[in-house]
C-alpha cells in the first residue's frame, strides 16, 4: 500500500511512495553487512573528509530542502534552514572530533601495554521521528559513520521526503555504497529488521510505547540501544532573573517548532514575587505570535504536523480546562483546511489534569505560581519524564541548587534547552536512556576493546 506525504497547512498531498518489501529490506541488508566488512578499515582522514562533504551537500541544498521540509511537516522555514545548518555543523563537528574522543585510553597495569581501544560494531539501526526530520537522523548518522559503523535508517512515514534526501547527502558526499541506506518502513516492519542477526544496535527518538517496544525486542536480541523520549521540561523563573528575557526565553522555549519538541517548555513555575509580571508579559508575548504559512517569512507557528497531533492537543486542553485549569489565551480562528492550534497558557492545572502531567505536543503552556525554589524543583520532578530542565535566576545558591536536585537529564541556566554537538545529550526516567552526541554519542555503539600486552 502506498504512503503519502499530506501538507498539514492544506490537507493535499504532496507525494505518494512505495514502501519496501521485505526483498528490497533484506537486500538492504546484505550490502549494510558488506559495506561494513571494508568501512571499518577506513582511516578517520578518509571519513572525516567525505563527512567534511556531507556537510557541504547539506549547505547547497538548503534553499531546496528547508521549503520541502516545510511543506512536509509545518515547520516555520526559518527554522527549517537553521536545521539543516545544524547538521552541517554536527557532520563537521565530528569529523574534526572522532579522532581524539576514539583515542586509546591508556592504562597502568602489571602488563607492559594495557589501554582500551574503540572499535565500531556493525549495522546500527535508527528510528527516527518527524519533528526534526534531518537533525535527529544526523546527530546518530554523523557519529555512527565517523567512528566506523553504518546506519540504516526507519524514518517516520509522514516524512519520507526528507528521508530519501539523507541519503541522498551521503550518496552526493560520496560515501560508499551500502553506508547509509534508508529504508521505507513503517512501524510494523522495525521488529524483523532488529532481530536480524547483521543490525548490532538501535536508537530511536520518539514516543514511550515506541521506545519501549525496541528496547524490549533489543533486549531479547540482547542489542544495545540508546532512546531519547518524551519530556514535560520545567521552565522556573526567579525573582532575581531578568523578566523581559525569561519571558523572550520562555516563549522561544515553549513554541519552537510549533511547540512539538520534546525538549520544548512545557511546564512553567513563576516565583510568587514576580509572578503577575511574568504571566502578564507571557501571555502578552504568545498573543503576539503569528500564526500562518509555514514558508512565509514572518510566521512564527506554522500547523501541527497531523491531524492526529490535532485532535490530541485539543483533547488535552479540553480535559484540562474541565478539571479547573485557566486558559488566558483567547482562542484564535483557523483556515478551514490544514491542522492549526494557536498557542495557549493554561494557569493552575490541577494535578488531575493533563496539562499538569502529560506531554502536550503544541504550543500550550502550563502555568503555576510557586513561593519557593524548593517547591518549584519538587513540583518539577513531579513527572514521570526527565528530559531537560531551565531555570531563570541571577543567584549562584539557586543555580547550585537546580543543578544538584533537578531530575533531569540536562539543566540550562537563564536560556532555553537546546541540543548541541559539544554537549551530550539525553534524558532519564521515562525520557529515556543513553546520551547522544559530543564524546558520549559516539562511545554508544563502540566496542570498548581491552587490550593487554604482556
Amino acid at each position: 500500500m502506498s504512503v503519502s506525504s499530506i501538507n498539514p497547512a492544506t490537507e493535499e498531498v504532496i507525494e505518494t511512495f512505495d514502501p519496501h518489501s521485505q526483498v528490497d529490506v533484506d537486500a538492504a541488508l546484505a550490502k549494510a553487512d558488506q559495506r561494513y566488512a571494508d568501512w571499518r578499515l577506513t582511516s578517520f582522514d578518509e571519513r572525516a573528509k567525505l563527512m567534511e562533504n556531507a556537510a557541504e551537500v547539506l549547505e547547497s541544498h538548503v534553499r531546496d530542502w528547508a521549503p520541502a521540509m516545510s511543506r512536509e511537516m509545518g515547520k516555520p522555514l526559518a527554522q527549517a534552514e537553521g536545521e539543516l545548518k545544524k547538521c552541517a555543523w554536527v557532520c563537521r563537528h565530528y569529523a574534526e572530533h572522532t579522532e581524539g574522543y576514539l583515542k586509546d585510553e591508556k592504562i597502568k597495569t602489571n602488563a607492559s601495554q594495557s589501554f582500551v581501544r574503540h572499535l565500531p560494531i556493525g549495522p546500527v539501526l535508527a528510528v527516527m521521528p518527524w519533528n526534526f526530520p534531518y537533525w535527529q537522523v544526523f546527530r546518530f548518522a554523523a557519529p555512527a559513520l565517523m567512528a566506523g559503523n553504518v546506519g540504516l535508517l526507519k524514518h517516520a512515514s509522514n516524512v519520507w521526503r526528507c528521508a530519501l534526501n539523507i541519503e541522498d547527502v551521503f550518496r552526493e558526499a560520496g560515501f560508499p555504497v551500502g553506508c547509509f541506506q534508508t529504508l521505507l518502513i513503517g512501524s510494523d516492519g522495525v521488529e524483523n529488521v532488529l532481530r536480524d542477526r547483521r543490525v548490532r544496535a538501535a536508537t530511536l527518538t520518539g514516543s514511550g510505547p515506541a521506545g519501549a517496544s525496541v528496547a524490549s525486542i533489543s533486549g531479547d536480541e540482547i542489542k544495545p540501544t540508546v532512546l531519547e523520549l518524551g519530556g514535560t521540561d520545567a521552565f522556573i523563573v526567579m525573582p532575581s532573573a531578568d523578566i523581559e528575557s525569561a519571558v523572550e526565553t520562555a516563549i522561544d522555549a515553549r513554541v519552537q517548532n510549533n511547540g512539538q519538541s520534546c525538549i520544548a517548555a512545557k511546564r512553567f513555575f513563576a516565583h510568587e514575587d514576580i509572578y503577575d509580571e511574568f504571566r502578564d508579559r507571557f501571555v502578552e508575548g504568545m498573543k503576539a505570535l503569528k500564526i500562518g504559512d509555514p514558508l512565509a517569512d514572518d510566521t512564527n507557528i506554522g500547523p501541527l504536523a497531523m491531524k492526529a497531533l490535532r485532535d490530541d492537543l485539543t483533547e488535552q486542553v479540553d480535559k484540562s480546562v474541565a478539571a479547573g485549569a485557566r486558559p488566558l489565551l483567547e482562542a484564535r480562528s483557523s483556515p478551514d483546511k490544514g491542522w492549526w492550534y494557536g498557542p495557549q497558557i493554561l494557569e493552575d492545572a490541577p494535578d488531575t489534569a493533563p496539562a499538569a502531567h502529560e506531554e502536550m505536543f503544541g504550543p500550550v503552556a502550563s502555568l503555576w505560581k510557586v513561593s519557593s525554589l524548593s517547591q518549584a524543583i519538587e513540583r518539577a520532578n513531579d513527572s514521570p519524564f526527565g528530559l531537560g530542565s531551565s531555570i531563570c535566576t541571577a543567584a549562584k545558591a539557586e543555580i547550585e541548587m537546580a543543578i544538584r536536585d533537578l531530575d533531569a537529564g540536562s539543566t540550562f541556566v537563564n536560556s532555553k534547552v537546546a541540543s548541541d554537538p559539544r554537549l551530550p545529550f539525553g534524558g532519564v526516567k521515562a525520557s529515556g536512556y543513553g546520551r547522544e552526541l559530543a564524546a558520549d554519542g559516539i562511545k554508544a555503539f563502540i566496542n570498548r576493546k581491552t587490550v593487554s600486552i604482556a
